[in-house]
């Protein structure tokens, strides 16, 4: 009877080992993970391939971390959605002085993604491109690539289209945004991590040379797919373009690798009316921006302290300008003396 006992408490022991374990597991991979000290290249413009089917959800890509090869690009794919569930797309962020890696999720709501704008549907708030209905999905037309042929679910409705493709959330150059009170209580909710699918289409985009920012400076050849995986075929789309030029960083991808967020108190974006990033709160749109060209300070053949060497230089400069008028003079004098 006694042993009974004990394997039953045993038993349930390790049950609750082995939930605790998953739990974990599962924050984790929705938490803070990759910090970078260099900031992600610019998102590059793309078609959306046509959706395969019912059911299908976009998720748009994004600039993976590897610590060998730096920053590399993650297409955007359709992938066949959990019911009922919408994805929150991950954003990088800038906080205690890196770039840290907010994963993606699932949920019943879209939450806080850094206000960037990933497009199609994904305008920096929200998510336009669809909603479920019961137990089917029905798609925004307006800013979705669905065939009616295909798919019958279909609707209409202008969404607001942002030009901006700047890829990270805070800092210098970043989107300002933060989150609202809604957002943070829908990450508060139940979320699923990314599907099986959509980790193997990432490691896949990792090990690809064709996706590599150093290989194609912020022009990705495979920009989206239809499927996840599936980077050959005439449902590949290349970038058109980048809003800049990607510029290597100076530093291989181990020295831009920082220590992980969670051991240098990475800060989250604050609340609206927060100080965050001593920044005022704002959504995604067009920005003006100044071009080293315009601001000496950004130019890097600018110098606005000459050093000793041009000092100096300019110093004999100005000594033979003001020597060669009087060594003209004395050879006047000696030629009138003749």
């Amino acid at each position: 009877m006694k042993r009974s006992v004990r394997r039953l408490v045993f038993g349930i022991l390790m049950l609750s080992v082995s939930v605790l374990s998953l739990s974990a597991a599962s924050s984790a991979q929705i938490g803070v993970g990759i910090s970078v000290r260099v900031g992600p290249p610019a998102l590059p413009v793309y078609a959306q391939p046509i959706c395969p089917g019912p059911g299908y959800l976009w998720t748009p890509g994004y600039w993976g971390w590897s610590e060998d090869n730096g920053y590399y690009w993650v297409p955007g794919t359709w992938v066949v959605a959990p019911a009922g569930m919408l994805w929150t797309p991950g954003y990088w962020g800038w906080g205690g002085g890196f770039y840290a890696w907010h994963p993606g999720y699932w949920g019943r709501h879209v939450g806080f993604y850094g206000g960037i704008n990933y497009g199609f549907g994904y305008g920096g708030v929200g998510f336009g491109g669809g909603e479920w209905r019961g137990g089917a999905f029905f798609y925004n037309r307006s800013v979705t690539n669905v065939s009616v042929t295909n798919v019958t679910n279909v609707y209409n409705r202008t969404v607001v289209v942002n030009n901006t493709h700047v890829s990270f959330n805070g800092g210098s150059g970043g989107i300002a945004a933060r989150p609202t009170r809604q957002e943070e209580a829908f990450e508060r909710e139940p979320h699923t991590a990314a599907l099986a699918a959509q980790s193997r289409h990432e490691h896949a985009a990792s090990q690809n040379r064709q996706l590599f920012a150093s290989e194609n400076h912020g022009r990705p050849a495979i920009a989206a797919t239809a499927m996840p995986g599936e980077f050959k075929g005439h449902h590949v789309d290349r970038a058109r373009a980048a809003e800049e030029p990607n510029r290597a960083p100076k530093m291989s991808s181990q020295e831009a690798h920082g220590q992980s967020a969670s051991n240098r108190g990475f800060d989250k974006p604050a609340r609206n009316g927060g100080n965050g990033n001593n920044r005022a709160s704002a959504r995604p749109g067009n920005r003006e921006q100044m071009s080293s060209r315009d601001n000496p300070r950004d130019n890097p053949n600018h110098n606005p302290k000459p050093d000793k060497l041009e000092r100096a230089a300019q110093n004999r400069m100005e000594q033979a300008n003001r020597a060669q008028p009087k060594a003209e003079q004395k050879r006047n004098a000696r030629e009138q003396r003749r």
